[in-house]
């Protein structure tokens, strides 16, 4: 099966889906959340300098056509503050 790649909409890196986080402004609510819905769906980088630029430059909600509230980059900061906690495993294959 072919591998899915995606784009960050912050600092334009090509990787593998799992590598970003993914927002997503469902369909037809409008409502913006992480990670469930369907929906136009934008994705950004696991890392501080991809998410200060999305949240600084509005990227998310220029991609997304939709207000991205505060709460959601409050949940991101969040995200990375505990991916930064965790040790990283590494990846042998």
């Amino acid at each position: 099966m072919k591998p899915n790649y995606r784009r960050c909409n912050s600092c334009r890196k090509v990787g593998l889906k799992h590598e970003f986080w993914r927002i997503v402004r469902v369909f037809p609510s409008g409502q913006v959340q992480l990670d469930q819905g369907m929906g136009r769906s934008a994705y950004i980088c696991q890392n501080q300098s991809c998410l200060t630029a999305a949240q600084k430059k509005n990227r998310l909600g220029r991609s997304l056509h939709a207000t991205v509230p505060e709460a959601l980059y409050q949940e991101l900061w969040q995200r990375l503050a505990e991916s930064q906690s965790q040790p990283q495993l590494l990846d042998i294959t």
